[in-house]
C-alpha cells in the first residue's frame, strides 16, 4: 500500500466534504437543535406513570395472582432477568425505574430513598402487601432526559454521517465512472478504501467533538467518566459504521438501491438502539436483536461512561464487539469490492 497515493485520495475526499457547505452545516446544526429542543420540551416534571421491575419465579405471570401489587393501575411492570439484577438495581439508582421487586423465595424490594416516585410506589406496595418485604434502599441522583438523549443524538448523527457519507458516495463514484478511471491508476482498492474510511472517520469524530463542546456551553449534562475513553468509544463506533457502509457499497451501482439499503440498515438502528428511549422494559427477544447493531454497542458504552463513570474494563465487551464487527465488515467489503459497474 502506497501511503502517498492514499493520502492524496484522503485529502481530495476531505475537500469534497468541506466544500459541500449545506451538508457540513446540517451535520453540525441538526444535532445541536435536536438536543436543545428536547432539553426544553422534556426538562420539566418527570412522567406520571410508575416504572417497576419485577423478578418473578420462572413461568409466573406478572399479574395480581402473583402479588396484589401487580394489579395496580397506571404502573408499568416489566420482567427482570435474575442474571441482570445488578443492572436493574442501577436503574433504580438512576431514577429510571421507580421500584424493583423480587417475588421469589424471600420477598424484597429496592427503592431509591431520594426518588419522589419511588416513595409513592413503595407506599402503594406496602399498602397492597399481605406480608412485609425486606427493604433494600439505594441512593443516586436522577438521570435527566437530556443526559440520556445526548449520547443518542450524537450517535444517530454519527450513524447517518458514516452510512451516507461513505456508502452513497462510493456508489455515486462507481455510477459516474470515477472508480473506473481510478482503477486505471496505480491506486489499489485497499488504498482507496482506507482513504475513504480514514477521511470519514476524521470528519465524523471532529464534528461530534465540536457538537459536544458546543452543547457543553449551552446546556448542563452529566459526564461522570473519562473524556478520552468516550472519544475512543466514538472512534471505534464510527469506524464500525463506516465499515458497514463500505460493505453495503462494495458492489452496488444504483444510487436508489444503495439509498434504500442504507435506510433499511439505519432505521432499525435508530429505533432499536436506544437513541430516543430505553429498551429496559421491552421484551427480551427485542433487546437481544438490538445487540447486533453497532449503534447499540456504541451507545451502551457511551452511556455507561457518561452516566456511571465506567472504566475501560467495564465497557471492554462492547468495544470488543465493535472491533469484531468492523473486522467482519471490512473483510466482506474487501472480498466483494469492484471498480466497475455491471
Amino acid at each position: 500500500m502506497n501511503l502517498r497515493r492514499m493520502l492524496a485520495i484522503w485529502s481530495a475526499r476531505n475537500l469534497e466534504f468541506l466544500r459541500d457547505r449545506s451538508t457540513l452545516v446540517f451535520n453540525v446544526v441538526m444535532p445541536l437543535a435536536l438536543v436543545v429542543a428536547f432539553a426544553v420540551i422534556f426538562g420539566g416534571q418527570p412522567r406520571s406513570l410508575f416504572k417497576i421491575g419485577v423478578l418473578a419465579p420462572p413461568g409466573a405471570a406478572l399479574d395480581a395472582s402473583l402479588h396484589p401489587f401487580l394489579g395496580t393501575r397506571y404502573a408499568d411492570f416489566y420482567a427482570v432477568d435474575p442474571a441482570e439484577l445488578v443492572a436493574a438495581i442501577r436503574t433504580v439508582e438512576r431514577h429510571q425505574s421507580d421500584l424493583l421487586i423480587d417475588l421469589r423465595a424471600v420477598p424484597r424490594y429496592w427503592v431509591n430513598a431520594d426518588s419522589p416516585k419511588g416513595y409513592l410506589a413503595e407506599k402503594l406496595l406496602l399498602e397492597s402487601a399481605s406480608a412485609v418485604a425486606k427493604r433494600e434502599p439505594v441512593t443516586g441522583a436522577a438521570v435527566q432526559y437530556v443526559d440520556w438523549l445526548l449520547p443518542g443524538i450524537l450517535g444517530m448523527n454519527m450513524m447517518f454521517s458514516c452510512l451516507f457519507g461513505v456508502g452513497y458516495v462510493v456508489v455515486r463514484y462507481r455510477k459516474s465512472g470515477f472508480l473506473r478511471r481510478l482503477s486505471a491508476t496505480p491506486v489499489t482498492a485497499v488504498e482507496f478504501g482506507a482513504a475513504q474510511i480514514l477521511s470519514r472517520l476524521m470528519l465524523t469524530v471532529s464534528v461530534s467533538v465540536l457538537v459536544y463542546s458546543a452543547l457543553a456551553l449551552l446546556i448542563p449534562f452529566r459526564n461522570n467518566g473519562s473524556w478520552f475513553l468516550l472519544l475512543v468509544t466514538a472512534m471505534l463506533g464510527a469506524m464500525c459504521m463506516i465499515s458497514l457502509s463500505f460493505m453495503v457499497a462494495a458492489r452496488f451501482t444504483s444510487e436508489e438501491l444503495a439509498n434504500g439499503v442504507i435506510n433499511l440498515v439505519s432505521w432499525p438502528m435508530m429505533l432499536l438502539s436506544g437513541v430516543w428511549y430505553s429498551l429496559e422494559s421491552a421484551p427480551r427477544w427485542l433487546r437481544i436483536i438490538a445487540e447486533i447493531f453497532p449503534l447499540t454497542q456504541m451507545l451502551e458504552a457511551a452511556r455507561a461512561i457518561m452516566l456511571d463513570g465506567a472504566g475501560f474494563a467495564d465497557i471492554l465487551p462492547r468495544l470488543a464487539a465493535l472491533v469484531a464487527m468492523t473486522t467482519a465488515f471490512l473483510g466482506i467489503a474487501g472480498a466483494s469490492f469492484r471498480w466497475r459497474p455491471g
